[in-house]
């Protein structure tokens, strides 16, 4: 399973290969100083804060780094964080029939595949985001990551996909006996209240690479 150190202990060294301090390291991403610093990291009655994808981004950005090249950097100093193979889907391909399963597992093979650290779920996946339905927070071309087996709380972001096909990036307002209400990441777009009836699965989104 990713942990909080993990992230933060790449983002101390992805500033070390650059020759920064992570003060040094926001500074270069055009972000707050004070955002990678120790004291940022927990709040102060002890709840882990983790760095926002939106900050991990800047950075990759900043030193020209790949995701991968940012996953490569987790671990412990006794060795790697174990990797997992995460088939990456194309946005489009999830509403098609015969790439998931009746779980929500991706069904097949031949898929394209990323490295990335043990999620603690053997079915995550990455959907890579098509059009603008999703901005400001997702945008064309970023990737996501799902767990199936990933515990859904309100507020989470989720990816849906009905028994019709359709296939949608939300966040979970409300889940009640009967039906799933949903906000709209792109206000621009309508929410939507749809029936547990009609509701084919629905997995949290665990990552974003932006």
């Amino acid at each position: 399973m990713l942990k909080h150190t993990d992230i933060w202990r790449a983002i101390d060294r992805l500033a070390a290969q650059h020759g920064l301090s992570a003060s040094g390291l926001a500074r270069r991403a055009g972000l707050d100083p004070t955002t990678f610093n120790k004291s940022k990291r927990t709040t102060s009655d002890g709840k882990l804060r983790w760095p926002s994808t939106e900050s991990i981004s800047k950075v990759l950005d900043a030193t020209g780094a790949s995701l991968s090249e940012f996953v490569s950097l987790v671990g412990d100093g006794a060795g790697t964080t174990p990797l997992q193979r995460v088939p990456v889907i194309g946005y489009a391909q999830a509403g098609s029939a015969g790439y998931f399963d009746d779980a929500g597992f991706p069904a097949g093979s031949g898929w394209d595949e990323l490295l990335f650290p043990s999620l603690g779920d053997p079915h995550a996946y990455a959907l890579e985001i098509s059009g603008d339905s999703m901005e400001p927070v997702y945008r064309d071309g970023d990737t996501i990551i799902v767990s199936p087996a990933a515990q859904i709380r309100r507020n989470d972001r989720v990816v849906v996909r009905t028994k019709g096909g359709e296939v949608m990036a939300k966040q979970l307002i409300r889940e009640t006996a009967t039906r799933i209400e949903l906000l709209s990441i792109n206000r621009a777009h309508p929410d939507r209240s749809i029936p547990l009836s009609e509701v084919a699965w629905m997995a949290r989104i665990i990552w974003a690479s932006q």
